[in-house]
């Protein structure tokens, strides 16, 4: 009897020493680590997103700004050529001027909102 135990014993043992590597070491893994690496990997993909959406943010900022500056540009024909009087149209230019500007705002409002939770949530920017 003791030699058959001896026998399974050591029959465990060699099995235990043949699987080895990643696979096993994750099905081992306690609970504990198992939530440590969920949350890390979401904490991880969270912050990429909420980065990029800042980056986004800026950018369409930096072009609504070009945009409404480009718009006092006159000379559409060439750098010799201005817009003749009556071919300026002031309700289309004031119009599309204001919608620019509350766009720029809204999209800088975003982007500080966006900001202040990237730093609460993620320790900085």
């Amino acid at each position: 009897m003791a030699a058959q135990l001896n026998s399974a014993r050591e029959d465990r043992k060699m099995d235990e020493k043949e699987v080895s590597g990643a696979f096993v070491s994750s099905l081992k893994r306690n609970n504990k680590e198992i939530r440590d690496d969920r949350a890390s990997a979401i904490a991880e993909d969270a912050q990429m997103v909420y980065r990029r959406r800042i980056e986004d943010l800026e950018l369409s900022i930096k072009k609504l700004k070009r945009e409404r500056d480009n718009m006092l540009d006159l000379s559409p024909d060439s750098a010799h050529s201005l817009i003749l009087a009556s071919n300026f149209n002031c309700e289309d230019f004031v119009s599309k001027d204001i919608d620019l500007g509350i766009k720029i705002r809204q999209a800088e409002i975003t982007l500080d909102i966006a900001k202040q939770r990237y730093s609460y949530l993620f320790g900085g920017l």
